[in-house]
């Protein structure tokens, strides 16, 4: 599939997407949408090689939200949008895999990160700001609720009030209360942005690839379980981690007093 709307690269064993249509911030159109959802599947395709997937947007902007210029409008009085087709069909499926994928992700957020862009950031494992990123439940601004999953996360990342207070005002959250709040895990200067988040995926990279996106499943689960079954969903997946080769390897290094190398199986 061609890409005009995002880049997909492999850089040894850390795959990059990145939102690529800085002329409207970013916006998610049906057509990024849709190479979106073919690069995620590229990714978590075993043959791909990658470790850890690594989301960023070119420019001065993650993602302005839904590109509302190119959606389509009823063609008469009294028909609707057609919202949910496009959520059932293209962006649900696609939040989805990514929730799906076994292995970590991180993605990096500068300027706006609105709307069903912040949807999509906070489907990060880790979630690395640069100091002028800004969140913003922007859905109500034009007479529509809170998708992408959002109504589901926001609430147990930074608790229900915080939550309605985002999707009812529609005020813009600044990346130092994001952090302080606990809805992001690092907050960096602009020009360190590319650097910080390269490094945290190069090592997340280069790390216990089964039992890392063992671990993300965990904890995905992890709030809906109770805790009789999430002590046997851990059980489980010591069973599953402790009989990889980077588990004899993490043992053995500990042992031997030397650094760990990881393979990723």
């Amino acid at each position: 599939m061609t890409y005009n709307r995002i880049k997909l690269e492999f850089k040894d064993e850390l795959a990059i997407i990145e939102l690529n249509h800085p002329e409207v911030l970013n916006a998610i159109s049906i057509e990024m949408l849709n190479e979106l959802k073919s690069a995620v599947s590229k990714v978590s395709d075993p043959q791909s090689g990658a470790r850890c997937l690594l989301i960023t947007g070119a420019g001065r902007g993650f993602c302005s939200g839904a590109n509302l210029v190119e959606a389509s409008l009823p063609n008469n009085e009294g028909d609707n949008l057609d919202i949910p087709f496009s959520l059932n069909n293209t962006y649900n499926p696609f939040f989805l895999a990514l929730r799906a994928l076994d292995i970590p992700i991180v993605c990096a957020v500068q300027g706006p990160v609105a709307g069903i862009g912040m949807s999509l950031a906070l489907m990060g494992d880790i979630v690395i700001a640069g100091r002028s990123a800004y969140f913003l439940q922007a859905f109500r601004n034009v007479g529509l609720i809170p998708d992408g999953g959002i109504t589901w996360l926001l609430p147990r990342l930074i608790g229900f009030a915080r939550a309605m207070e985002l999707s009812m005002l529609a005020e813009k959250l600044p990346a130092e209360k994001a952090l302080e709040w606990g809805l992001i895990n690092r907050v960096v200067e602009d020009e360190q942005l590319a650097p910080e988040a390269m490094k945290m995926a190069e090592k997340l990279a280069t790390g216990p690839t089964v039992a890392l996106g063992l671990l993300r499943k965990a904890y995905w689960a992890s709030n809906d379980n109770t805790y009789e079954q999430q002590l046997h969903l851990e059980s489980q997946g010591q069973e599953k981690s402790s009989c990889t080769e980077d588990a004899i390897e993490g043992i053995l290094s500990f042992r031997e007093k030397r650094p760990t190398e990881f393979k990723g199986r």
